[in-house]
C-alpha cells in the first residue's frame, strides 16, 4: 500500500479523534493521537475558522500534515469578528471591510493581491452582507433595519392567523348565491317505483 491521504476541513486548534479523521485514519495502523496533536499545533493561530487539512501517511506509517487556508468567508468572519454572515444581502449590512482589509484577506487566501483576487474577496463579502470601503453600520440603518424586521413579523403573524382561520368560515355561502335544495321525498320515493316496473 502507497501513500494514503486524508483530506478533511477541521476547527482551527481543535480538530479531535471523533469524524470525520478518526475513522479515517484508525484502519491505516498511525498514532491518531500524535496526528491530531500536530493537526491543532499547525491550525492554533486559526481558531474559530473551518481550515482545510491534508494527512498524508507514508508506507512506514510516518506522516505529513498540509494545513491549507479557510475559505474567503470565514476570513471576513475572522476579520470582522461575526458570528455569522447576513442573510440579506443587497439589503442588510453586517459589516463592512476596508480595502486595505480586503487586500491582507487575499493575500492571506491567495498569497497575490491580483485585481481578479480582490475581486472575488469583495464578491464574497457582498453576498455575506458585508460591504466594502462604506463605513460602520449608522445608527439610521440599524433604525432602518429594526422596522423592516418589525414590518416582517407583523405580516408574518397576519398570514399564520389568515391560515388559522376555521375552514368552516372560509367555506361559508357566498350571500345572494342559491342554496342548494334538500331532495323533496316525491324523489326520494321516484327509485323504488321505477324498480317495481322492471
Amino acid at each position: 500500500m502507497g501513500k494514503q491521504t486524508i483530506k478533511a476541513m477541521v476547527e482551527g486548534g481543535k480538530a479531535t479523534p471523533a469524524p470525520p479523521l478518526g475513522p479515517a485514519l484508525s484502519p491505516l495502523k498511525v498514532d491518531v493521537k500524535r496526528i491530531i496533536e500536530t493537526i491543532n499545533q499547525k491550525t492554533r493561530e486559526l481558531a474559530g475558522m473551518q481550515v482545510p487539512i491534508k494527512v498524508i501517511v507514508n508506507e512506514d506509517k510516518s506522516f505529513d500534515v498540509e494545513v491549507g487556508t479557510p475559505p474567503v468567508s470565514a476570513l471576513i468572519k475572522a476579520e470582522l469578528k461575526l458570528e455569522k454572515g447576513g442573510g440579506e444581502a443587497g439589503i442588510k449590512r453586517v459589516g463592512d471591510l476596508t480595502h486595505e482589509q480586503v487586500r491582507k484577506i487575499a493575500k492571506m487566501k491567495f498569497g497575490a493581491e491580483t485585481p481578479q483576487h480582490l475581486s472575488q474577496v469583495e464578491g464574497t463579502a457582498r453576498a455575506m452582507g458585508v460591504s466594502v470601503g462604506k463605513g460602520a453600520i449608522t445608527e439610521d440603518e440599524l433604525k432602518k433595519y429594526a422596522e423592516m424586521d418589525r414590518l416582517k413579523q407583523e405580516a408574518a403573524a397576519a398570514k399564520a392567523a389568515a391560515a388559522a382561520a376555521p375552514a368552516a368560515g372560509a367555506a361559508a355561502p357566498v350571500a345572494g348565491a342559491p342554496a342548494a335544495s334538500a331532495p323533496t321525498a316525491a324523489a326520494k320515493e321516484e327509485k323504488p317505483m321505477k324498480a317495481e316496473k322492471k
